[in-house]
């Protein structure tokens, strides 16, 4: 099944400037995959080289981050968004 990946503006560089792709996927471990092959370069700054989340990305499901749920194996469905969100710091 398709979902839609948001990508945030910090990241579209990595990705030919797209705003959203579409991955074939049902859960977000396999939607991560999915990137992975299409757009590895988006990959990279979204998963370290052990296949992890990086610590300054947050991942969400809809309106859900996904640690409140089940992880990487959280369930996509038909129209689910995933949301790649990037850390803001400052001081």
């Amino acid at each position: 099944m398709s979902v839609s990946v948001q990508i945030p503006y910090a990241l579209r560089s990595e990705c030919g400037g797209k705003s959203e792709v579409e991955v074939s996927a049902g859960s977000v471990r396999q939607a991560l995959t999915a990137l992975k092959d299409e757009q590895p370069k988006l990959y990279r700054n979204v998963c370290d080289e052990t296949g992890a989340v990086r610590k300054h990305i947050n991942l969400f499901v809809n309106e859900s981050l996904i640690h409140r749920n089940d992880g990487l194996e959280t369930k996509l469905g038909p129209g689910d968004l995933l949301f790649i969100m990037t850390a803001v710091s400052g001081g």
